[in-house]
């Protein structure tokens, strides 16, 4: 398991959010209410003192988005690959300064890429198509759910998303569980850094996803298939529509894909047998 080292005396961290007075405009420009908006901050991501990517992210949680897409982006295995694991603020930044076995680092160099990621960035840098879409392994999962616990889950991330309601300008990935409920739940500017948080946070928590549903606040692409896939959930559920190629995905990767959730019901687009007409027996 990744090993977060803290400095004696290290530098605080960025608030998730700052209050600021803005004008509005009512037909004329008025004063407003001073609202809360969400901070954003580059962090590096470093293996073995070399930056492999810079990302933009919400300050939050970012232990788990360092593990999270090291995972997601097969740089490790499993968060018992990253031997250390530190979160430095810097000047103009924070850098995430990991340090993996060997064998990872020599495969890494191998695809070294320099790349500067935009909020909600998916497939920065990569450089081919092979890459894009690499072969997902199948989930292997029979659980069942019925319309209310996933209607029940919906409503359980909507609840956890202390940010966004505060700033109204945050996505969210969270994992439910029968018995449980919402388990854990990340926020984040960018979808993509809020389901590597989620994946992150549940592997470095030990946190098995075969028996639960996870759900997230955005439409659903390819790359968001491919990260439910490495967690090896068996439901993916999201608020907002999915594209194609991420349904032959969802498909080839044997993963439940619900769609267009709202509060008056969802749209079921694979692998239905996961979900029960009424009452699961």
């Amino acid at each position: 398991m990744a090993t977060l080292l803290v400095d004696d005396d290290p530098a605080p961290l960025p608030n998730t959010r700052v209050t600021v007075v803005p004008k509005a405009w009512r037909g004329a420009i008025l004063p407003a209410s001073p609202r809360e908006v969400p901070e954003e901050v580059a962090v590096a991501l470093t293996y073995n003192g070399s930056t492999q990517a810079v990302m933009m992210v919400t300050p939050a949680d970012l232990e788990d988005f360092a593990v999270g897409f090291s995972l997601t982006e097969r740089i490790v295995r499993s968060a018992g690959d990253i031997e250390s694991l530190e979160i430095l603020p810097l000047d103009g930044g924070i850098e995430a300064r990991m340090w993996i076995a060997d064998d990872f680092s020599t495969q890494l160099s191998k695809r070294r890429r320099m790349m500067a990621g935009p909020t909600g960035c998916g497939l920065c840098g990569i450089e081919s198509l092979a890459e894009a879409l690499p072969t997902v392994q199948p989930v292997q999962s029979d659980v069942r759910f019925s319309p209310d616990q996933l209607m029940t889950a919906l409503t359980a991330l909507t609840e956890a998303q202390a940010l966004h309601r505060a700033t109204r300008a945050v996505h969210a990935a969270g994992f439910w569980q029968p018995g449980r409920g919402m388990v854990i739940a990340r926020e984040d500017l960018g979808r993509h850094n809020a389901m590597d948080k989620l994946v992150g946070a549940l592997a470095r928590n030990g946190v098995a996803a075969s028996n639960g549903i996870a759900v997230i606040t955005s439409r659903v692409s390819v790359e968001i298939v491919q990260k439910a896939a490495i967690l090896g959930v068996p439901v993916l559920m999201a608020v907002s529509a999915p594209t194609a190629l991420a349904l032959r995905t969802a498909q080839e990767a044997g993963i439940t894909l619900i769609a267009i959730a709202r509060t008056d019901g969802f749209e079921i687009f694979t692998r239905p047998d996961r979900v029960c007409d009424m009452r699961c027996r």
